[in-house]
């Protein structure tokens, strides 16, 4: 198995052969559509039944919080990845993917933009200019946050299309760190603690999915520019086949250096995930907030997600340590970044939403 199937061999230049990556194009383009539906829809079948009432504009809110946490995880993803890269013996690093990290800045900015528009207007979404009072953001802590992540995703943005496009790191880790503390307002019991886990928590997800989206995105570059030299060495003897052969083991051992970081997130992220849920759910009454509340049924969709993510990435796993082909474990690690992109969509709904009750 290949990262990229060759279609030269089913048909012509013009025909037939454009139909799989047609088909791909058309898949991927739905879960997108999907992963956008789910924040926008999310809040109704959340609410139904609960007696608790959201408010205005949540799907909305949802949308942009999603949009922001994915736009985080591109960037970081790169980072993560260029720096395991280097690790690997014999990787051509000179064949590396376009980034995306400008595009993600400016969809964060976008996205931080909107949130801080709502936050102007009194945590509703604004219908008019006027609605706004840009003013007292500066007055307030939410405010202040807003304006943090808008300027962020902005020097991102401008750090990414420099020379040094490293140092967008600083910015990003700014959004995160913003991210935590407007989880955990000052009047919340231990709002300290409950920031530093939602800080663990974010970075390690930001991590996990940028991370292996780009992981899959290098394997499949440095696939194409091996199948580029096996295809000079037919048509020109030149030795450039063991080139094409070292691509495939340096993409074999960079997936497996990044699942084994990705079992330490994983664990990290179980942890502060429990911990976080306990927190606002006492351990008494998570079974019946579960499915009584809206918070716990996206977080409950949420554990569903993730245990998914977690099968899928076991058998990537296995496939890398047995298959007689261990770039094969991209099959289930495709589908893991499906999974991964879903999560990220209930996570944005999953903020949106009103905080579960505290039962005595």
């Amino acid at each position: 198995m290949t990262l990229i199937r060759p279609t030269a061999e089913t048909a012509g230049a013009s025909g037939p052969a454009r139909r799989p990556a047609a088909g791909r194009a058309v898949a991927l383009l739905v879960l997108v559509a999907v992963a956008a539906l789910i924040p926008l829809l999310g809040p109704r079948p959340a609410l139904d039944g609960t007696g608790e009432a959201a408010a205005p504009g949540v799907g909305g809110i949802a949308l942009l919080r999603a949009a922001l946490f994915a736009a985080l995880c591109v960037p970081v993803g790169e980072l993560f990845v260029a720096r395991l890269a280097r690790r690997v013996p014999g990787a051509p690093l000179e064949n590396a993917p376009r980034s995306w990290a400008p595009s993600a800045a400016a969809v964060g900015f976008l996205a931080a933009l909107g949130l801080a528009s709502v936050v102007a207007t009194g945590n509703l979404l604004p219908h008019h200019l006027s609605d706004m009072d840009v003013g007292g953001l500066y007055q307030s802590r939410d405010g202040k946050l807003a304006l943090l992540e808008v300027n962020a995703f902005l020097a991102a943005g401008l750090c990414a299309l420099s020379r040094r496009p490293a140092a967008q790191v600083w910015p990003l880790a700014a959004v995160v760190l913003a991210e935590a503390l407007r989880a955990h307002p000052a009047p919340e019991h231990g709002p300290l603690v409950g920031s530093g886990l939602t800080l663990v928590h974010v970075t390690c997800a930001a991590l996990w999915t940028g991370g292996l989206l780009h992981v899959l995105r290098m394997l499949r570059t440095w696939r194409a520019a091996s199948e580029a030299a096996e295809a000079a060495e037919a048509a020109e003897p030149t030795g450039t086949a063991e080139t094409a052969a070292s691509a495939d083991a340096a993409g074999a051992a960079l997936l497996g250096l990044y699942a084994r970081v990705a079992a330490v997130l994983f664990a990290a992220l179980t942890a502060t995930g429990a911990w976080s849920a306990l927190r606002r759910m006492p351990p008494g009454t998570v079974l019946d907030q579960l499915t009584a509340t809206s918070y716990g049924r996206t977080l409950l969709a949420k554990l569903v997600l993730v245990a998914a993510v977690a099968v899928l990435a076991l058998l990537a796993r296995l496939r890398l340590r047995r298959a007689a082909d261990r770039l094969s474990a991209c099959v289930p690690a495709r589908a893991e970044v499906v999974a991964l992109g879903l999560v990220v969509a209930v996570s944005g709904l999953l903020t949106a939403l009103p905080l579960p009750i505290r039962w005595s």
